[in-house]
């Protein structure tokens, strides 16, 4: 599973994914655009035309462990899906919801760094 905003490890919602095995710090292939969505969560989004490389993290995580604790956790506004990584393997990740991106709020942040790194120069 790729995790890249509050279910990080120093993040609000680590909780959920706690007790899976850490695999390293990784990158989606540069074909995303990320969002902050309300500056609560952020949100990854497919575009091939103009996607940048996201920072985040991969985790050896259950089924059980997505199903019974980390998608409870999530907003409405992601949805399960699965995402490419910056060695062209996929992985399980949260995304966008494409009807959320018109939504009051919502910031494209994908020259920022990554969503520690925006929350470290928003606050």
């Amino acid at each position: 599973m790729f995790v890249n905003g509050e279910a990080m490890s120093g993040g609000r919602l680590h909780y959920a994914i706690g007790g899976a095995t850490f695999l390293g710090a990784r990158s989606t292939a540069p074909r995303y655009r990320f969002f902050s969505v309300r500056d609560e969560f952020p949100g990854l989004y497919l575009d091939q035309r103009d996607g940048v490389a996201v920072p985040g993290e991969l985790y050896e995580a259950s089924y059980e462990m997505i199903r019974e604790r980390l998608l409870p956790a999530e907003p409405p506004e992601l949805e399960l899906g699965v995402i490419e990584l910056d060695d062209g393997t996929g992985s399980l990740a949260m995304g966008m919801r494409s009807d959320a991106l018109g939504l009051p709020g919502v910031l494209d942040i994908s020259e920022r760094g990554g969503w520690k790194a925006y929350r470290a120069t928003s606050l």
